[in-house]
């Protein structure tokens, strides 16, 4: 997949396509239908299917002290899209001038003269521009008068969505931190996962015979804090089950926020390589224990739930 992100150096084979238009975090069943319309309609036309979308999130550049929130950084986005059939990528920097940027202006400028883009597609609720003062309207007129073509797509969910429970990245947000896994996961269609590289922890899980991989949650938003059972993808491209804790580890006094996964059946050192954890289902909160043998007891418990669940999703 082609990655544009330098907009003074758009090559010529990322000009003239159809550009699906937004944020996608998550690149839920909601932004595959935008993609898929794009993707068609490059078809018809014999141009590419692009993405446009931003980096960072506008919610960062506006409000800078806001908690982690991302459902995909853009990495995982990347991923995502790339595995969509996406061809191509423009990744817009969010900055102060781009959000200063009038919305006549940022078609004008971006769209159509350096992008010469020939058709957007976006959703319903679509917004641009100063103050979020472009719309569907203004997008439609400019197109009337520039020559491009615009598709709205409107909600999308299951069994003909009202607007409260159609797919949404804010309707993901809350099911993850209500420990809804199942709602989350449909919506997203896959599981939720967080991928980062491996940390040498205080290795405590290997003196009560669980052994654990830790990772960074860094921008990923909080789920609910508890214990998981987790399918784990290795760099390698082995898929392993799993179960993990996400939380702050209170039996042992800590108070970051960490993702330990303990792999089932598993000896390997995989400290420094990057691994994806897929999110299956949500065993119970996270709880201090009163000692170690309490806690390797409902670990054990946990562990035979998890092999329960992952050996079923195989």
């Amino acid at each position: 997949m082609l990655i544009v992100d330098r907009l003074d150096a758009i090559p010529p084979r990322a000009q003239g396509a159809v550009l699906a238009l937004g944020n996608f975090d998550g690149v839920h069943r909601g932004h595959r239908s935008l993609i898929e319309e794009a993707r068609a309609i490059a078809g018809e036309m014999g141009v590419p299917a692009g993405v446009m979308t931003f980096e960072p999130h506008p919610r960062v550049l506006f409000n800078p002290e806001t908690p982690p929130f991302r459902l995909t950084p853009m990495a995982d986005k990347l991923r995502e899209l790339a595995a969509l059939g996406v061809e191509q990528t423009v990744v817009l920097p969010f900055d102060a001038p781009l959000a200063a940027m009038r919305a006549e202006d940022f078609v004008l400028e971006l769209l159509v003269k350096r992008l010469r883009m020939v058709h957007i597609v976006v959703g319903h609720d679509f917004c641009f521009g100063k103050s979020r003062s472009g719309d569907i309207a203004l997008l439609r007129y400019m197109g009337e008068m520039e020559g491009f073509g615009v598709t709205v797509i409107d909600p999308v969910g299951d069994n003909d969505c009202a607007p409260e429970n159609c797919f949404s990245s804010s309707g993901i947000r809350r099911a993850l931190q209500a420990g809804d896994m199942a709602a989350a996961n449909a919506q997203l269609g896959r599981a939720w996962s967080v991928t980062g590289t491996v940390a040498r922890g205080d290795q405590r899980g290997r003196t009560i015979g669980f052994p654990t991989a830790n990772l960074s949650l860094g921008d990923y938003l909080r789920p609910a804090l508890g214990v998981y059972a987790v399918e784990v993808v290795l760099d390698d491209g082995r898929k392993l089950p799993g179960v993990a804790n996400l939380g702050r580890r209170p039996t042992f006094g800590k108070l970051d926020e960490n993702l330990e996964v303990h792999l089932f059946d598993f000896a390997e050192d995989i400290y420094n390589r990057r691994i994806e954890v897929r999110l299956l289902a949500f065993l119970r909160p996270e709880r201090k224990f009163a000692g170690l043998d309490e806690l390797k007891a409902q670990i054990a418990t946990d562990s035979a739930a998890a092999r329960r669940i992952t050996a079923a999703s195989v």
